[in-house]
Order: C-alpha cells, then structure tokens, then sequence
C-alpha cells in the first residue's frame, strides 16, 4: 500500500459491544498467544491507514496502554456497530478535514487481512462504488467496511430518525463492491465471540 494511499483513509476499531456470550466485560482485552485480541488487531490494522481511533463506551482508561484516541459512541443506547461507524465517521470529518475513508476494523478478530484496506479501495475504484465491504467463504463481512465520510449525515439520519440497526442493510442502499477472501479454517475474519471461539484461536495461534 502506498503512502498516498494510507493518507486517504483512517481507521476506526469497533470495541463497544457487550459481549454477552464471553459472560460480559471487554472481549478484546482477552489474552490469546501471549497478547490481548485487540493488540493483535491493532498491529494489523495500523499499517493500512493514516490514523487510527478505538470506538468504545465506558472509561477510557482500560485501553490507555494502546495510546489511541477513545471515542464513546454519538448515539447512545448500544445500537452496535453502525453507532460506532458513525463516530468514526464524525470523528474523522471534525479532526481529519483531508481523509475522505473510514475502515471499520471489529475489535474481536485479530487475524484479519494485511491487505484489506488495499484491496477494498481498489474495488471501490475499479466498480465505480461508494463504498466496500469484504467478505469470506461467501459470507459478508459488513463490519469491515469501506465507508466516505460524506455519508455521515445520511448514516446518521438512518440511525436516528429510521432507527436502522443493521450494517449490511446501510450498505445495501449504495451502490456496494464486495471484496473475497478465503473462508475455511484459515478465514481471516474468525472473530471470537464464545469461549470455544477463544479456545479455537489460541490453538490457531500456537
């Protein structure tokens, strides 16, 4: 990825869910292979863009080790990850006036792609679209997305005013590019959501 390019996009990590099936508290900060789940995502994510904020209610102070900016979500109520697009979005259009892309990351998969940031933009490029989602195995991963910051108002018109909840039913009003990556055992977006989930990718990790 070009310098040219990174200077493009920012990058905001989705962190603010509730976690209940891992019995509540920060699903990220779980060990796996010697390094919390969202340090793991951290390193990835960091290379492929210009900057990079963490998108989570509550104290911030529980991430102050990875030195990101903390972002409480600008619509309240724990609506899910659209809400923390949106601060992404809003966040990036107030302090970031020459990016004009937001990544989404999920804050709960540590093996996701190297490339995905590259790749996503060139399908933006390549099919015309306004925006990008990535996908494995044939099943969509909205949560990492590709989104303008000029949608902000329209995103959060949708989730205010229309009370939408669902990343993928945002995306599908635009005209989408979708980007494939191998599923199978070795899917780049395994993301943990139970405790044999976490047990899976501490195996994978050794």
């Amino acid at each position: 990825m070009t310098t040219e390019m990174k200077r493009r996009v920012a990058g905001v990590l989705l962190a603010g869910g509730l976690s209940r099936r891992l019995g509540g508290g920060d699903k990220p900060l779980l060990a796996a292979g010697g390094r919390s789940i969202l340090q793991r995502v951290v390193e990835r994510a960091t290379p492929q863009v210009c900057s990079l904020i963490l998108s989570a209610n509550g104290d911030p102070a529980r991430f102050a080790t990875f030195g990101l900016p903390v972002v409480a979500d600008s619509v309240g109520g724990f609506v899910g990850p659209l809400a923390g697009i949106l601060t992404g979005l809003e966040w990036v259009g107030r302090n970031l006036p020459g990016v004009a892309w937001v990544a989404s990351f999920a804050g709960d998969t540590p093996l996701l792609p190297a490339d995905l940031v590259e790749r996503l933009l060139a399908a933006v490029a390549d099919d015309a679209a306004d925006l990008a989602c990535a996908a494995s195995g044939g099943t969509s991963h909205p949560v990492f997305g590709l989104w303008p910051v000029r949608l902000s108002g329209a995103l959060r018109q949708a989730l205010v005013e229309e009370d939408l909840r669902k990343v993928g039913a945002w995306a599908a009003r635009f005209r989408l590019a979708t980007v494939e990556w191998p599923g199978g055992d070795n899917d780049p977006f395994f993301n943990v959501n139970t405790p044999e989930d976490l047990t899976l990718l501490r195996q994978r990790l050794r």
